[in-house]
């Protein structure tokens, strides 16, 4: 059976002047470019678009000994204000101002003692890229957008913030992250007296265009644009994108429910549930240099409510099993409180917080010592959380995707999973 890129073509994220050719042609008999794009995704490595992933960014690095791995019995001045309380796992304890999360621990896993950069920088490029290296490699988002391209109306990558520091790189910008803010929530409204008929006319039009100047291109640059305007017009056609980013068909109660970030964690539900593959969300502000106790028991409460209407929602519609949370911020927090009672970066250490995914939860992974200073073993790191990740989304991270010299770049170097959270053991 002939197939439009040939036997041994691999799909790509741009289209070659050849395929154009060949797609002009082969529209002579019929075949739309979105036809096309569709066959394209057909022709990525098996899919799984029902799996999701809602990544929770707690910005500034919270403080993980006053929170998921609390040292009750260390000396004031490491342990600091806060006490422990049980779970409904017994031998788990978490804070006092987290008392939700304790009602739900069994459908929760937390991974203690991760190590994470030495550079101090607050932008989340290792936990969002698996690479501490300031953002020189595509976010996870845009890895997910690359190999598992949709047609359905949908992003596959949504980011409820702006995130400068989650980029394509060498993806290229039609991998970049959809953020339903501003001008782009605006751009999937019709214009006024532009009915669906036009728009499709416009399309069409669009495209006759494009195969004439794409021939003088040598940059990739239309096949970018290319790959922008198709997701354009399907996001303004099909109703699906409009309907999951509609906040206004929650209720008040439920919107209550989810507390002050309602906005952030709710979006974040109807996306995945619609079927958006990863959606990443900020929530607070935790560079507590100063004030730590006070900044953590202003918004510990409120990360706990949001949370568990979050998970518990999850579970309610059946999706604990296609859909994976992880909530972590870029370091932990020093054990040794400092000046006005702050505690400072620390790499050595820290903790994320997992749901769903399939994944083996109601348990702590890892363990740190008394003043819970680093890990009493060999560490996790942030790749190790995102090839967990990438597992579940059924995308090996061994995978290569040329850079823009053309050199094949695995999408993880360390690829070995949370082992606890993929066996139990």
């Amino acid at each position: 059976m002939p197939t439009l890129f040939g036997p041994t073509r691999k799909c790509r994220g741009t289209l070659s002047r050849r395929d154009v050719l060949q797609v002009g042609a082969l529209g002579l008999g019929g075949l739309t470019l979105a036809d096309v794009l569709r066959l394209r995704a057909q022709a990525a490595p098996a899919m799984r678009r029902d799996k999701s992933v809602i990544m929770i960014w707690l910005r500034g690095g919270p403080s993980h000994i006053d929170s998921y791995d609390m040292k009750p019995a260390a000396p004031a001045e490491v342990r600091g204000e806060f006490h422990p309380i049980p779970t409904n796992v017994p031998g788990i304890e978490i804070c006092e101002h987290l008392p939700l999360h304790a009602q739900i621990m069994d459908k929760l896993a937390i991974v203690r003692g991760i190590r994470s950069n030495d550079l101090g920088d607050h932008t989340p490029h290792y936990i969002s890229t698996g690479f501490p290296d300031r953002g020189l490699r595509p976010a996870l988002g845009s890895i997910v957008s690359h190999l598992r391209p949709r047609s359905d109306g949908l992003p596959p990558y949504v980011s409820v913030y702006r995130p400068e520091s989650e980029g394509p790189t060498y993806l290229g910008p039609a991998h970049a992250a959809f953020v339903p803010q501003g001008e782009d929530l605006e751009n999937l409204r019709l214009v006024r007296g532009v009915t669906l008929g036009r728009l499709e006319d416009r399309r069409n039009l669009l495209k006759r265009l494009d195969s004439l100047r794409r021939d003088a291109d040598q940059s990739g640059t239309f096949a970018a644009l290319d790959e922008f305007s198709t997701q354009a017009f399907e996001m303004i056609a099909t109703p699906k994108a409009r309907a999951a980013l509609d906040l206004g068909q929650e209720s008040d109660e439920t919107r209550a429910r989810y507390g002050r970030f309602w906005q952030s964690f709710l979006m974040s539900r109807r996306l995945v549930e619609a079927g958006v593959n990863l959606v990443t969300l900020k929530i607070g502000d935790w560079d507590t240099h100063e004030h730590n106790f006070r900044d953590m028991r202003d918004q510990l409460p409120e990360l706990d409510r949001g949370f568990h209407a979050l998970v518990t929602d999850l579970y309610d519609r059946g999706l604990e099993q296609d859909v994976a949370v992880v909530m972590w911020g870029e370091f932990g927090r020093a054990p040794r409180i400092s000046r006005i009672a702050g505690r400072d970066h620390w790499p050595e250490a820290g903790a994320a917080v997992i749901a769903g995914g399939g994944f083996q939860v109601g348990q702590a992974i890892g363990e740190t010592d008394g003043h819970a200073g680093q890990s009493t073993g060999k560490p996790y790191t942030p790749s190790n959380v995102l090839a967990s990740v990438y597992g579940h989304l059924g995308i090996d991270p061994a995978i290569t995707i040329p850079d823009r010299n053309n050199r094949p770049m695995h999408v993880l170097d360390d690829r070995e999973p949370v082992r606890e959270l993929v066996t139990g053991l």
